[in-house]
């Protein structure tokens, strides 16, 4: 077998034990790896009737046929669990080097189920696999944690993924931290790692990569980083400036969430948020993952103010616009330290700047009672109330006890007034990326499978900033503000999900920069077996609907797909979207069509599943 160690490592928390079981080799044909294999194994092994945060739910670490290898961005990691956010599934993705790790230890998967009976860390090293006592890290910020796990283990090349304190307290969305900075974010994986008392899996490996073709793969991943310097953001806005490099076209574009997304730019933002001021304020150094020639990542130190000298990874874009615009903050010094600070407690800092950005509306409007608030005085442009709230809500203090459990829960609790200002699908919070002026983005915001997001995949690259991928039939007029003909949206999704089963990463094919034939052709060197493009998107979109039928088991169907209020309802007031509230009905329609899933019901078709070989779950 190539491409694959075909085996799992599946340890039990509840019993202490860990055992290897050989992966199904149709999995991996059918489903390539990584998101892709995990979702298979929890159709498996899930309860429907289970709470996410139950003992006996697994939390799945999946690498993909790429992972670690020649092939450029090869570092990412995928976690697959049950959400306890939105009771749909969940997964998350994260770069650094713990996933080349992982491979190199011998893993595909790494399957944690059970609850520890005190707090634990899991030490592997290739097949040797320890469950160590962790009561003396068990309350550490993520980067103490790193620190005195190497310092305890003190192995060369040892990667850590750890939860923080937000973890440990059941934040539903607690994030998985590795390089103390990378996120397994969205959904709340580091909510269930702490259910189960788990604060940290360090991982040292030392076996090569079964390659089938390793000078193929070589020429193929040579091929792939000129595809990804010839394209002109990669170039010259993405590799030299990072993810805040967005900020300014996604502002100009009338898709930044501004206010609580009551506006849709914000112009009092420009030369302070944007990616100069960045590169100015702070003290930056470039971070790149395991195999990334873009380096798209930021180190940063704070140079001046309370906050100078605090130091980490990002904040990325969305992190600027999540601390910055949807709160009306212009400080930066603010926004890195919100982002430190929450990255150390090893919370989403998507969530938890759309949860207080919701907090400082509810507060404005009088929802909020100074009562339920304990003292915080949240107000639009307040960056030291956001450093506040942050706190509060990593360590369920305070307010922060209402607010970690994120916006749809804290609306419920404070009755029907409080629902306008709650932006989340599902119950998982938007991110920083607009859909009045981009109705593509509309359309998987409301469908994905987790919940409100906005990479799966980026559509906003298509109708908004205006690219093109004939391989994916992409081609011609696509308005931005039609809310019809959205069977577009299909095969891109389609590449989005292949990056997450091969275990690379998105934004080499964000601006669709490293095209579909590639990864295939790369794929193909790996595993020693022939993959079109074609093939690759079928594997795909056969993921996409597994992931669409074990949400159906868990009661989500069309009547789920929703957008906020303030989308369907508030014509947006500015940027190019001025005017426009998304008619989201003709918009899923249009998608539906596309994907091949009945109108009523919003699931596959009988005819859609028994295509892509599927039928055996209907």
């Amino acid at each position: 077998m190539h491409g694959y160690t075909g085996k799992m490592l599946m340890v039990d928390l509840s019993r202490k034990t860990s055992e290897s079981k050989s992966i199904p080799e149709d999995w991996l044909k059918d489903y390539l790896g990584g998101e892709g294999v995990a979702m298979r194994l929890l159709v498996d092994m899930m309860d429907v009737d289970a709470d996410p945060l139950d003992a006996s739910e697994p939390l799945i670490f999946a690498t993909g046929p790429l992972t670690g290898t020649a092939a450029p961005c090869s570092g990412r990691c995928c976690v697959v669990f049950r959400s306890p956010a939105t009771g749909t599934l969940g997964a998350s993705n994260a770069g650094g080097h713990f996933a080349p790790a992982l491979k190199r230890a011998g893993w595909d998967l790494l399957v944690v189920t059970g609850r520890a009976d005190n707090p634990v860390y899991l030490m592997i090293e290739d097949d040797k696999v320890e469950i160590r006592d962790a009561g003396a890290i068990w309350g550490k910020g993520v980067s103490d944690t790193e620190d005195a796990i190497k310092a305890e283990v003190d192995l060369r090349g040892l990667q850590i993924a750890s939860i923080g304190p937000a973890g440990e307290h059941g934040v539903l969305f607690a994030g998985i931290m590795t390089d103390k900075h990378r996120a397994f974010g969205r959904g709340g994986p580091g909510a269930v790692m702490g259910s189960k008392h788990l604060k940290a899996v360090a991982v040292k490996g030392s076996h090569s990569l079964p390659i089938a073709d390793a000078e193929a793969l070589k020429a193929a991943a040579a091929g792939a980083r000129e595809e990804l310097f010839d394209e002109v953001f990669v170039k010259e806005e993405l590799a030299p400036f990072g993810t805040p490099s967005f900020y300014d076209a996604i502002n100009a574009l009338g898709i930044l969430p501004t206010k609580n997304w009551q506006h849709t730019e914000f112009p009092d933002s420009v030369g302070l948020l944007t990616h100069e001021a960045y590169h100015e304020t702070l003290d930056v150094k470039p971070y790149a993952c395991f195999g990334c020639p873009i380096g798209c990542g930021r180190r940063t130190t704070i140079k001046d103010g309370p906050y100078a000298g605090m130091h980490g990874g990002g904040p990325e874009y969305e992190t600027v616009a999540a601390f910055g615009s949807k709160c009306l903050v212009t400080d930066l010094n603010a926004i890195a330290a919100a982002n430190h600070i929450a990255n150390d407690l090893g919370l989403d800092v998507i969530s938890t700047g759309q949860v207080i950005a919701t907090a400082t509306e509810w507060a404005e409007q009088g929802i909020l009672k100074p009562e339920q608030m304990d003292g915080l005085q949240l107000a639009w442009g307040d960056g030291e109330a956001v450093i506040e709230a942050v706190k509060l809500i990593g360590r369920r203090e305070g307010l922060g006890r209402m607010l970690s459990r994120g916006v749809k829960r804290a609306a419920e609790e404070l009755g029907p007034e409080a629902e306008l200002a709650a932006q989340h699908v599902k119950g998982l919070e938007m991110a920083a990326d607009g859909v009045r002026a981009s109705k593509g983005e509309a359309v998987i915001h409301a469908t994905s499978a987790r919940g409100a997001d906005h990479l799966r995949p980026f559509a906003a690259g298509i109708d908004a900033f205006g690219y093109r991928e004939p391989e994916l039939g992409i081609e011609g007029d696509i308005d931005f503000l039609e809310d019809d003909n959205k069977e577009w949206i299909g095969p891109l999704q389609a590449l989005s999900m292949a990056t997450n089963m091969l275990g690379v990463c998105l934004f080499a094919s964000i601006t669709l920069a490293i095209k579909p034939s590639t990864w295939a052709q790369l794929t193909s060197a790996a595993v020693g077996y022939p993959l079109d493009k074609e093939g690759l998107l079928e594997a795909a979109e056969r993921v996409i609907n597994l992931e669409r039928m074990i949400n159906a088991r868990f009661g989500f169907d069309r009547q789920d797909d929703v957008l906020p209020r303030r989308f369907l309802e508030e014509p947006a007031p500015d940027g190019r979207g001025e005017g426009q509230v998304v008619d989201l009905e003709t918009a899923l329609d249009s998608y539906y069509t596309g994907m091949g899933w009945d109108l009523e019901t919003g699931l596959p078709t009988s005819q859609t599943l028994e295509r892509l070989g599927l039928g055996w779950l209907q």
